[in-house]
């Protein structure tokens, strides 16, 4: 299993993950120097870190997370989360397309959840123990 995520793990990299990350470290770089912005790059870079290495990684609710994670993911949803939910949606459309290709569009619609609400969540190795993912 650990030899067949990391085959898929390369593939990704080679087909879509690099691009996808380097734009989230683009978007987080732009966030870190909008000072007031700061949370929302640190959750830039660490959707871009989940973007490199996707399969054999879930995405859980993070202990203590609290009200303040919830307002950020609110803020979030409404100025990017959509629009990257469309993009991750368009990109799994895209490498649906052919048969090798639909492990690759699974890991893009897996990355919703991550787009949509990355605050109060931590990216985690497939099979700990966890509460799921919550907005």
């Amino acid at each position: 299993m650990a030899l067949l995520r990391l085959v898929l793990n390369i593939i990704w990299l080679i087909v879509a993950g690099f691009w996808l990350a380097v734009g989230y470290v683009f978007a987080g770089i732009i966030c870190c120097i909008l000072i007031v912005t700061i949370p929302f790059g640190i959750a830039s870079f660490r959707m871009a870190s989940y973007a490199l290495w996707p399969f054999g990684r879930d995405m859980a609710r993070k202990p203590g997370a609290g009200g303040g994670s919830t307002v950020l993911n609110v803020i979030w949803l409404i100025v990017a989360g959509w629009w990257l939910t469309l993009g991750h949606i368009a990109t799994a459309i895209g490498l649906a397309v052919t048969i090798i290709g639909i492990p690759m569009a699974w890991a893009s619609l897996k990355m919703i959840p991550v787009a949509l609400a990355p605050f109060g969540n931590e990216i985690v190795h497939t099979g700990h123990q966890r509460e799921p993912w919550q907005f």
